[in-house]
């Protein structure tokens, strides 16, 4: 026997459980269906959750700045209380190392200076102040471990840095898509995990529903892929990838978690990235931190074809991100043991995300998230509601792009910049930074 959805959201990651809140919240009876056992299970749960303003173009610093209020006062945005708990949004403020890689931050604090989000320029001697201990030499080109010269200065110090106030982490990634899951399901979303998506299914050219794992018909008009690293995998299921100019992979990701070196605390600490040494960091609870990289030339990207067969072990790549980060701060410990996450980041080819239709009438995309697009996801979960009732409502997205408004900090973004058939973005650092 089958049934009668509205929409059906394909997974219920922190993205697809905004997606699902915000279209429940507009009167969609939506069914979010993921092939985990809980909301925020798959990369959601792997993500560092750093909320920043700072990226390489002018739109996603807007949504970025938009979505920073959201986790601000996240507990009045969901309107519920989590019987499994709340997230708490540690607003720390975010350090940004001045490099040539990142234009010495001009063009970021010129999109700050648009949006009306705060910065303050750092001197290189005043690092210290907010990261006690730090070696401001500079180490730039980032290297592997086995390279001439790794962990030797290459001259002179690092150009100062900015200060970005309104920033920090969240220290539950995987409860916050929870906290969304039952905002969403105050408005009547139902959600149904343990169970994969086998075959979209249309009629007369246009979404008619979902066949599942275990026979069932969904019958609905309305598809949304927001399925992380499979995305790819349900985009391939609809037939709409070769139609498409930007495509997303799967890409193997790793996360440190290594005690804090001396001078930090959790009470203390503050995000912090750094183009000198391609890493970022953020404070962890019991006095640790955790070390991400930023996609330097060096490094071997793993891309992965099976997001469901993946190598879930430590790679060298754990122990030279913790010695680069080693070079910056020399009291931070190198561990025997490797301790952290092994996750997917869902990419396209200029790393910035995909909120767009299709050419297949009723199916959606908010995909090619990467790991830049967690601290977006209230506002994504907003943009693919406004796209998904003004499209099926007759408007052409393709020859008109729709103009969203950002209510926070008053600003309009054409969301022609996250098209499924836009051109490379030129600005985008092509790394996790956006």
């Amino acid at each position: 026997m089958s049934q009668q959805y509205d929409a059906v959201v394909i997974g219920a990651g922190i993205i697809g459980a905004c997606t699902a809140f915000e279209m429940a919240k507009s009167g969609w009876k939506t069914l979010s269906i993921d092939k985990l056992p809980q909301a925020g299970y798959g990369s959601t749960s792997g993500s560092c959750a750093i909320i920043r303003t700072y990226y390489s173009a002018f739109e996603t610093c807007a949504l970025a700045y938009e979505g920073w209020h959201y986790w601000k006062d996240w507990k009045d945005y969901v309107g519920v209380e989590d019987q499994s708990g709340m997230i708490k949004y540690h607003d720390t403020g975010c350090l940004v190392i001045k490099t040539k890689h990142n234009h010495y931050l001009k063009r970021v604090c010129e999109m700050m200076d648009q949006i009306g989000c705060a910065y303050k320029d750092v001197p290189s001697d005043k690092i210290a102040d907010f990261m006690p201990g730090a070696d401001t030499r500079s180490y730039h080109p980032a290297k592997v471990i086995d390279d001439v010269g790794f962990g030797e200065p290459t001259g002179g110090t690092v150009d100062g840095a900015i200060f970005f106030p309104n920033g920090g982490y969240v220290n539950d990634p995987k409860l916050s898509a929870h906290n969304a899951q039952q905002a969403a399901q105050e408005y009547g979303a139902q959600f149904r995990f343990n169970t994969t998506v086998t075959k979209i299914l249309k009629e007369n050219d246009r979404i008619s529903g979902v066949e599942l794992s275990d026979g069932s018909i969904i019958k609905t008009r309305v598809v949304v892929n927001v399925a992380g690293p499979h995305s790819s995998k349900i985009n391939d299921m609809a037939g709409v990838s070769a139609t498409m100019k930007m495509s997303t992979r799967a890409l193997r990701h790793e996360v440190a978690h290594v005690p804090a070196p001396n001078g930090f605390s959790e009470e203390t600490g503050i995000v912090y990235s750094d183009s000198d040494i391609q890493t970022y960091t953020r404070p962890e609870s019991g006095n640790n931190i955790l070390i991400g990289s930023e996609d330097p030339e060096c490094d071997e990207k793993e891309w992965v074809d099976d997001p469901d067969n993946y190598d879930l072990n430590f790679s060298t790549q754990w122990k030279t991100m913790v010695m680069r980060v080693g070079q910056r701060f020399p009291t931070l410990g190198i561990p025997d043991t490797a301790s952290g996450v092994v996750a997917l980041y869902d990419v396209s080819e200029d790393w910035m995300p995909i909120y767009d239709k299709s050419d297949l009438p009723g199916f959606y995309m908010a995909c090619g998230t990467s790991g830049n697009q967690y601290k977006n996801a209230p506002v994504a979960g907003k943009i693919m509601t406004a796209l998904i009732e003004a499209c099926e409502n007759g408007h052409d997205h393709d020859a008109d792009p729709l103009v969203f408004h950002l209510e926070h900090i008053n600003k309009d973004i054409s969301l022609e910049f996250c098209s499924r058939n836009r051109e490379i973005n030129k600005d985008s650092s092509f790394s996790v930074i956006g």
